[in-house]
């Protein structure tokens, strides 16, 4: 760590004066605009398949995008972490032949492997299906093998762009373009009768036309960038890349191995049920992704100049709003699990528990905020490796006991008590080995307006009839519960500070300085 240096860029999250608040929310901001739009979208895709299709083939399409995206993570080969972190670091230091030699390497490192674990998994087709137990997943493998190349490089792409501490391209291709593309694709391919094979398809031709656009979107920063010969620190990126690679397979392994552990030792419709399920609760906490990414290239920035009290200030500042803004679904997940289920279908609501089970340890997910994130980018990578390979070889044996005889509720069991004990690790590690703790009371105010929300939800709940009627109208009671509650409650410096950059009122002009982070 460089703390006596202040390269060209630190001024832009240095000082007291709320810059690198502003900076990561007006990020943040666009990220979880974002995100609303992705998770609207992968909502509107389950519902359809849901309604369209039943629990069967919603399973199936669920195991078939869980190999996807362990596959990405392993053809990325820890490389979505080490682009964003480099090439913040050689932007910082203001050297353009480094930051070429890792984009390039980067890139084409991923996309070779994605190329031959594709061509692989298409091969192997019938033998992964027959894994499943089911023939029939044949097709969908080799689909997921056509798409893998294209997404891989889609995420390696968008991560080098995070790196000059812009949202721009990962949101608007990542979180806007690629799912709500995918969506329409999918609705087009069920109402002209094409069924899963269908909507397989839209994957991949969202999947490859979202590459184009991020090849595209770092190209024109590249171009911006002075131009020098690349500088290859192969073994510097190696290092870091690798272990951020065992590190994220685990984590990536953890949200995925109950899904595909219960379509092996369970059945397709119960899958289907259980990833209804997760994905109402993934609602939750859509605000964790599109928050650490904004925070991921600062906390690089901000470690790499030594600048330690914001680094605890933006960090602090994240977990409250991610807290926050989680809360209300947190309190309706709670009380109205099953008539929430019911949104997709009948043979849903046997989730209510799994439901109820997910969001207490989501819950605790969210109370830790980017502790991995802070870790994983101030260079402590080896860390949150030994953290996430431990709890998914937890989270494995606590499936194999827990499903065959409690099915669905006992994936639920073993993946919150995984959470848990992940995060409770991250954040001492956090707190005792980097000294860094979240500085502020955001968290604190969250579950104190949580309160009142939960009485009044309870109420509702209780006494309205009919399942449909008593949602809607918890929904808004919650919400304006909880609301007010906080408002009550206050607001502290640094959260107008992230309303006003947010809004837009109050921005770089005030301090003459162009702050990245948008």
């Amino acid at each position: 760590m460089a703390a006596s240096r202040s390269p060209v860029g630190a001024g832009a999250d240095a000082g007291p004066d709320g810059l690198p608040l502003r900076g990561m929310a007006r990020g943040g901001g666009l990220n979880l605009v974002g995100a609303v739009c992705s998770q609207a979208a992968l909502f509107g895709i389950m519902a359809v398949l849901a309604n369209a299709l039943g629990s069967g083939d919603v399973g199936r399409y669920a195991e078939c995008y869980a190999l996807l995206s362990l596959l990405g993570l392993l053809s990325l080969a820890g490389f979505r972490s080490a682009l964003t972190r480099f090439v913040a670091i050689h932007l910082a230091d203001e050297d353009p032949a480094s930051l070429r030699g890792t984009v390039r390497f980067g890139l084409g490192l991923t996309v070779a492997g994605a190329a031959v674990l594709g061509a692989g998994l298409a091969l192997t087709a019938p033998w992964v299906a027959s894994l499943f137990h089911d023939p029939g997943l044949a097709a969908g493998i080799r689909l997921v093998g056509l798409t893998l190349p294209a997404a891989t490089f889609s995420d390696a792409a968008l991560a080098a762009t995070q790196g000059w501490r812009t949202q721009r391209p990962f949101t608007y291709v990542g979180r806007i373009y690629e799912p709500v593309i995918r969506l329409l694709l999918t609705v087009g391919a069920i109402a002209v009768g094409l069924g899963l094979l269908g909507t397989l398809w839209a994957l991949v031709i969202g999947a490859w036309s979202a590459a184009g656009l991020a090849g595209w979107a770092l190209l024109r920063r590249m171009r911006q960038t002075a131009h020098a010969n690349p500088v290859y620190r192969i073994r510097e990126v190696t290092s870091f890349s690798i272990v951020s690679w065992v590190s994220a397979l685990a984590a990536t392994g953890l949200i995925w191995a109950d899904t595909l552990l219960l379509g092996n030792l369970r059945t397709a419709q119960e899958v289907g049920v259980y990833n209804v399920a997760t994905r109402l609760v993934m609602l939750a906490v859509f605000v964790m992704a599109p928050i650490n990414a904004a925070f991921g290239p600062h906390i690089a920035h901000l470690h790499h100049t030594g600048q330690a009290d914001a680094l605890a200030h933006t960090y602090g500042s994240a977990t409250g709003w991610i807290v926050r803004l989680s809360m209300p679904a947190f309190v309706l997940l709670v009380v109205f699990p099953g008539d929430l289920l019911r949104l997709f279908g009948h043979g849903f609501a046997t989730g209510a528990t799994v439901t109820a089970i997910l969001a207490v340890g989501q819950l605790v997910s969210a109370a830790a905020g980017p502790c991995g994130t802070v870790l994983t980018m101030s260079g402590r990578v080896w860390l949150n490796m030994v953290d996430n390979v431990g709890v998914l070889v937890l989270n494995i044996l606590l499936n194999l006991w827990l499903i065959p005889t409690h099915g669905a509720i006992g994936a639920a069991v073993a993946w919150s008590v995984s959470l848990v004990l992940a995060n409770a690790t991250k954040l001492l590690q956090v707190r005792y080995v980097l000294g860094v703790s979240p500085a502020g009371s955001g968290t604190a105010k969250a579950f104190a307006a949580a309160m009142p929300a939960l009485l009044v939800a309870l109420v509702v709940h209780r006494y309205l009839p009919g399942w449909a009627f008593s949602t809607v109208v918890g929904i808004v009671a919650v919400a304006l519960t909880y609301l007010a509650s906080v408002a009550l409650l206050g607001l502290s410096t640094d959260d107008r500070t992230i309303l006003r950059a947010v809004s837009g009122r109050h921005g770089a002009r005030a301090t003459g300085t162009a702050t990245p982070g948008a």
